[in-house]
């Protein structure tokens, strides 16, 4: 582990967990809007996502950044499903 690796907000964060974490906070149709990618556009699962995804790198980046982007509002949300 690099010194970094605690600073890198994805450090520990698997693809999967990006995408579910991004489909319950914005959803299929926004994520295809956002990043137009067939397998986010045409009968959208978790599944065909990290297949595609895990071949294709500079699709995984535009994820990863679209996680990011979204990071305090989903732990936000989160937080406050955990105060209910």
């Amino acid at each position: 582990m690099t010194p970094e690796s605690p600073k890198n907000p994805l450090h520990g964060t698997t693809l999967a967990m990006i995408l579910e974490q991004l489909v319950a906070h914005v959803g299929w149709a926004e994520m295809a809007f956002a990043i137009p990618i067939r397998c986010f556009t045409h009968d959208p699962s978790v599944k065909s996502s990290l297949t595609f995804l895990r071949k294709t790198p500079w699709a995984r980046a535009k994820v990863e950044s679209l996680y990011l982007d979204c990071l305090d509002e989903i732990r936000r949300s989160s937080d406050q499903s955990k105060d209910r």
